[in-house]
C-alpha cells in the first residue's frame, strides 16, 4: 500500500461493501521487514531473532493542556493562551503522524503507539487508522497530567479512563501502559496487573525485556528510551537530524555486535508533532533501511515483545 490516501480509500471501499471487517483486514503484523535468514546461531531470542528494534510513536497532539512545554519561549503572560503554539502541537495530528503511517508501511514495520486519551478522543479516525494499519495500541493516561501523586483509587480511574477511550475509538484493548515522562507512582503497576496489562515501559535499567513479579503474577518491562528519543534530543538538546540518526546508528551498531551471545533489543522513540516532520522521516526511513540490512533483525510491536517474554523460560527475572 504506497500511502495513507490508498489505504483510506481501500478501507472505506472494504467497509461499504460489508465484505471485510477494516480492523482484521489490516491489523496482521507485516512480513516486509522479516529477513528470511532472520534464525541466527547463538540467538537469544525465541523466535530465532538477533536483535529486536522496537519503535514508539507518541500520539498526544490534541491532548496537551493550555500554554504546554513547546519551541515557543515560556513568557506569556498569565490569564493568556499561547496560540501559535498550540497550532506547534496540531501539527502532529494533521501531518506528522499521517506521514510517520506512510513511512512505517513503505518500510514494512509495526509500531507501538502510545496514546493519551484525550488526544484519541479529539482525533478518533486517526486513532482508528493506526490500529487499522496494523499497529499497536498502547495507554499513556487519560491526560498529560501527573498520576505518581494520585491515591490508589484515583490513579485507577485516571488509567482506566485512558482505556476506555482507546477501546472505544479504536476497538483494540491495551495491554501495554506509559506513564507521562516515565513518572509512575508507587501503585501504578499493581493497578496496571489489576486492569489485565502485561507490560509497561516506564524503566530505562536494561537494554532487554524482563519480568517482574506484581500482585504474585508475571509482568514484563519492556524497557524504553531517553538516548533515541526524539523529545529529548531533537527538542530538549536541539540535535540536528544528522546528530539523531548518527546517535541512534551508533547504538544498534553497538547493540548489533553484543548480540551475537545475548539478548539484545533496539528501542526508539518519535512524537507525533517532532518525529513526523519531513526531515526527521526522510532520516528515520535511510537509518531503518540501514538496520534493516543486517541479518537477523526484527521489528516488533511491543504487545509482540511481551508476549515473548512471557513465555520464554530463559528470560531475565527480577
Amino acid at each position: 500500500m504506497s500511502n495513507r490516501r490508498d489505504f483510506i480509500k481501500k478501507s472505506s471501499l472494504i467497509g461499504v461493501a460489508g465484505l471485510v471487517d477494516p480492523v482484521t483486514t489490516f491489523a496482521a503484523p507485516a512480513q516486509i521487514n522479516q529477513n528470511p535468514e532472520t534464525k541466527v546461531e547463538n540467538s537469544k531470542w525465541a523466535d530465532g531473532s538477533r536483535l529486536i528494534v522496537s519503535v514508539s510513536m507518541q500520539f498526544e497532539a490534541g491532548g496537551q493542556p493550555d500554554n504546554a512545554e513547546s519551541p515557543f519561549p515560556r513568557n506569556m503572560e498569565k490569564g493568556y493562551i499561547d496560540l501559535p503554539s498550540s497550532t506547534w502541537y496540531e501539527y502532529g495530528y494533521k501531518e506528522g503522524i499521517p506521514r510517520m503511517l506512510d513511512n512505517w508501511d513503505q518500510l514494512g514495520i509495526k509500531i507501538t503507539s502510545h496514546m493519551v486519551g484525550t488526544a484519541v478522543l479529539k482525533n478518533p479516525a486517526l486513532a482508528k487508522e493506526i490500529v487499522d494499519r496494523g499497529h499497536e495500541a498502547a495507554a499513556h493516561g487519560m491526560s498529560w497530567n501527573s498520576q505518581y501523586n494520585l491515591s490508589y483509587e484515583d490513579e485507577k480511574k485516571f488509567i482506566k479512563a485512558g482505556v476506555d477511550a482507546i477501546k472505544k475509538t479504536t476497538g483494540f484493548t491495551p495491554v501495554g501502559y506509559n506513564a507521562n515522562w516515565l513518572r509512575r507512582g508507587e501503585n501504578t503497576l499493581k493497578i496496571l496487573q489489576e486492569l489485565g496489562f502485561k507490560y509497561h515501559i516506564d524503566d530505562l535499567s536494561r537494554d532487554e525485556p524482563f519480568i517482574i513479579k506484581v500482585n504474585n503474577k508475571d509482568f514484563v518491562v519492556v524497557p524504553y528510551t531517553i538516548r533515541c528519543n526524539d523529545i529529548v534530543l531533537i527538542e530538549g538538546k536541539n540535535f540536528s537530524v544528522d546528530q539523531f540518526i548518527n546517535q541512534v546508528k551508533a547504538e544498534f551498531d553497538q547493540l548489533y555486535k553484543e548480540s551475537a551471545n545475548k539478548r539484545r533489543q533496539l528501542s526508539i522513540s518519535f512524537h507525533d508533532r517532532i518525529g513526523g516532520t519531513p526531515q526527521m522521516v526522510k532520516v528515520t526511513a535511510d537509518l531503518i533501511k540501514y538496520i534493516q540490512e543486517h541479518k537477523g533483525v526484527s521489528f516488533k510491536r511491543k504487545d509482540e515483545i511481551a508476549e515473548m517474554a512471557l513465555h520464554d523460560k530463559t528470560i531475565i527475572r527480577e
